[in-house]
């Protein structure tokens, strides 16, 4: 046979598969509403065991590991298949559709908002994008920020949850997980950072230099350049440079905003001394309330996952079949136990996408850890 003529026969196989592959999901559909009634899981991991066995030994020594692995990513959709029909109408999606349908129109605008640190940081001009006609209330470190809003003293909190070059800001994650608070809003914002010294300050002068931890990280090329200098962490940029205008000592200087020289009456020795210019932070707008404003196009949860080999597989694949977009993935170990984690994930979409939302009901449902920390529009 020429080319033209094997295509034409594995055309006529593509179509009896997809005929016999419809017919196959459809019988899934039907032991989806059998497992629902007899209250039984939808993975059954020892009749998949068999057949995979089966199939291995029929398919021969030249075909047996494609044919495993072909019937592996069969179960795996028709276990997504059947999750869909079995957590389309549970608690957690009535609720999920509830708070689409009552929260605001339109994102908010105004509102007390918490934000660690002082004038001139970065999180206070996050602030003024996200809420440019909001009261900002500065308090020390980001637990503050937490507490402000889950009192009610704030509407809002803004914090600083990931830097492009140097990570994430594992405090907030931690946080977001430990309290009772939602994202709601987010936005990236180019950083850049100065090295900002008392006026006739020069840079051999210098024997400490402060600031956020954050910072120093994505300065890090720079500050390896230097010798006899000693770096120290501080809750926020802007508090450093006013700290270093305040102080007596000329060899002290800090790293912050460009803005927080002319604050601070500080003389920016050097410029632009992050690692790279493609220095971007993500922050996120949080709430006591769980809003999901129009135009939300990211979705944050923290989850466990079986705690099995090809358990974390297996939690990335359930996004993979409904075609979602993983955009992070971080762990982080559970404290009190033996090397198990929780998992953040982003993931671009909507509560409004039904597939999505069966896939969170799922996880909701069946791991021990599941927290939705949000669906929000990030800018």
């Amino acid at each position: 046979m020429n080319l033209d003529e094997v295509r034409l026969k594995i055309n006529t196989i593509n179509d009896q598969m997809l005929d016999l592959f419809k017919e196959r999901m459809a019988l899934s559909k039907d032991v989806a509403m059998a497992k629902k009634e007899m209250n039984k899981p939808v993975y059954d991991p020892k009749r998949e065991r068999d057949i995979l066995d089966e199939v291995t030994v029929k398919a021969g020594p030249d075909m047996d590991l494609y044919a495993r692995r072909f019937f592996e990513s069969l179960f795996s959709l028709s276990r997504t298949y059947q999750a869909e029909q079995l957590f389309q109408d549970t608690e957690f999606t009535r609720k999920m559709k509830k708070a689409i349908e009552e929260s605001p129109q339109l994102p908010p605008q105004r509102g007390r908002v918490a934000c660690a640190g002082v004038f001139g940081s970065n999180a206070q001009m996050a602030c003024d994008r996200l809420l440019p006609l909001s009261q900002i209330h500065y308090v020390t470190g980001f637990r503050a920020v937490f507490d402000a809003v889950e009192s009610g003293e704030c509407e809002f909190g803004v914090l600083p949850i990931e830097n492009s070059s140097n990570g994430s800001v594992k405090e907030v994650y931690d946080l977001l997980e430990e309290r009772k608070c939602y994202i709601v809003r987010g936005t990236r914002m180019w950083i850049s950072h100065d090295l900002l010294v008392k006026k006739g300050t020069q840079l051999s002068d210098i024997h400490t230099i402060i600031s956020h931890p954050q910072a120093l990280g994505q300065c890090s090329h720079f500050l390896e350049g230097l010798e006899g200098v000693t770096l120290r962490s501080f809750d926020n940029t802007a508090r450093a440079a006013q700290l270093v205008a305040a102080s007596d000592d000329p060899g002290v200087a800090a790293i912050a905003a460009p803005q927080c020289a002319e604050l601070y009456n500080l003389s920016p020795l050097q410029r632009n001394i992050q690692n790279s210019d493609n220095n971007y932070t993500r922050f996120i707008c949080i709430s006591k309330n769980f809003d999901v404003y129009p135009g939300a196009n990211k979705i944050s949860v923290v989850t466990t996952a079986t705690h099995a080999p090809g358990g974390l597989g297996a939690l990335l694949t359930k996004f993979a079949n409904i075609g979602a977009n993983l955009t992070k993935l971080e762990s982080r170990p559970i404290v009190g136990h033996n090397f198990e984690f929780l998992f953040y994930l982003d993931v671009e979409g909507s509560l409004a996408d039904p597939k999505l939302l069966s896939v969170l009901a799922e996880l909701h449902a069946t791991q021990d850890k599941f927290r939705l920390l949000g669906n929000y529009p990030e800018q």
